[in-house]
């Protein structure tokens, strides 16, 4: 029983620590975030109010994304909070092995890692793309929306579905619906594919169907011009990053891109890494660890937050070294997402062995 107790103890530690430095990183990412929106607000309808929601919205996937960081520095600061206590010294002594530490230490790490994976993969998607959809929305001056069917939105009346954004000078698969109500008609129009250029954009190898009363009468086109609010710049908001996609979309991508022969190896390497992220925040808990047994009482909380920024930088750089040798030197993206957390694991063990 005491030393379930003293599982607990630890791992809440561990949370506690974690959950102050996500306290202090989050509302300092967000005000850059909102420092980077001020410069669009007065632009069409986007509004104050518009870019405080945007900034809301993001934060989920900005918390997702320092969270291995968060996880380090947390678990030195609430450890720490022990050791400068001589609580660690203390348990020591009382015969609990660096083993049985390192487990309890670990043991708040998975329900971190449990959460974080929650919010990356449920709760950011979701809150990123309804914050898209709002700045969009007020930039464009259109009703707009992202769908599985592809990009829909309301111009002046007409109802656009954009199947497949390339660039936002780019689209292809495009479907308009127009209904002049005066003549009693609906006008759908398909076409290939889209390029803006002069300020306007041009439909490419179009169909376009008149559907009446009399019956439907098709109009084939190579090419026409097609004016609409929708922009290049609006369009750009549209697209969103395939890496910001939960790991069952960014699968799903990843899928379509190899189906249509295209190099998918980046996102290969992201998969992983997103699929190996929890082995990730327990390795940052691992390295926090060792450090704290072999310092006890001896380094501050400022050294110890330097420390754990150090470790970041060093991991960021290990990570993208062997991202550049999957994409470069056709190293396994598993391998290669698979890496680094490995090596600080490694790392980790024997500091804990060289401690204990």
């Amino acid at each position: 029983m005491g030393l379930r107790i003293l599982d607990r103890y630890l791992a809440w530690a561990v949370i506690a620590g974690t959950l102050l430095t996500l306290g202090v990183l989050l509302p300092l990412l967000g005000f850059f975030v909102l420092a980077n929106e001020l410069e669009q607000v007065g632009v069409a309808g986007y509004r104050l109010q518009d870019a405080l929601l945007f900034m809301v919205l993001s934060l989920p996937r900005y918390a997702y994304q320092v969270f291995p960081i968060a996880t380090l520095i947390g678990a030195l600061l609430g450890l720490g909070a022990l050791a400068n206590r001589s609580e660690l010294v203390a348990m020591r002594a009382a015969g609990v092995s660096v083993g049985r530490i390192a487990g309890a230490g670990l043991l708040g790490g998975v329900l971190l890692a449990a959460g974080a994976m929650l919010i990356g993969e449920v709760v950011a998607p979701v809150a990123e793309q309804r914050g898209i959809e709002i700045k969009r929305a007020a930039l464009s001056g259109a009703v707009t929306q992202q769908t599985e069917s592809g990009f829909w939105a309301i111009d002046q009346g007409t109802y656009i579905n954009i199947r497949e954004i390339l660039s936002g000078t780019s689209l292809r698969d495009i479907f308009i619906y127009q209904a002049d109500n005066a003549a009693g008609t609906l006008i759908a129009t398909h076409a290939q594919g889209a390029r803006y250029q002069n300020h306007q954009w041009v439909l490419e190898g179009l169909s376009r169907s008149r559907v009446s009363m009399d019956g439907v009468q098709v109009e084939r086109l190579p090419n026409a011009v097609w004016s609409s609010l929708l922009n290049p710049g609006i369009l750009e908001v549209v697209v969103v990053d395939p890496r910001i996609l939960p790991v069952w979309g960014l699968w799903k991508y990843i899928r379509f891109m190899t189906v249509n022969a295209q190099d998918a190896s980046n996102y290969q390497v992201i998969f992983w890494g997103r699929v190996l992220y929890p082995l990730l925040t327990l390795s940052m808990v691992l390295v926090a660890i060792p450090v704290l047994l072999g310092s006890a009482r001896s380094r501050g909380t400022g050294v110890r937050a330097f420390f754990a920024v150090l470790v970041g930088i060093l991991y960021y750089l290990v990570s993208k070294t062997f991202s550049y040798l999957a994409l470069l030197y056709g190293l396994s993206p598993l391998a290669a997402a698979l890496a680094p957390p490995v090596l600080f694991i490694g790392a980790a063990l024997l500091l804990l062995r060289r401690v204990g």
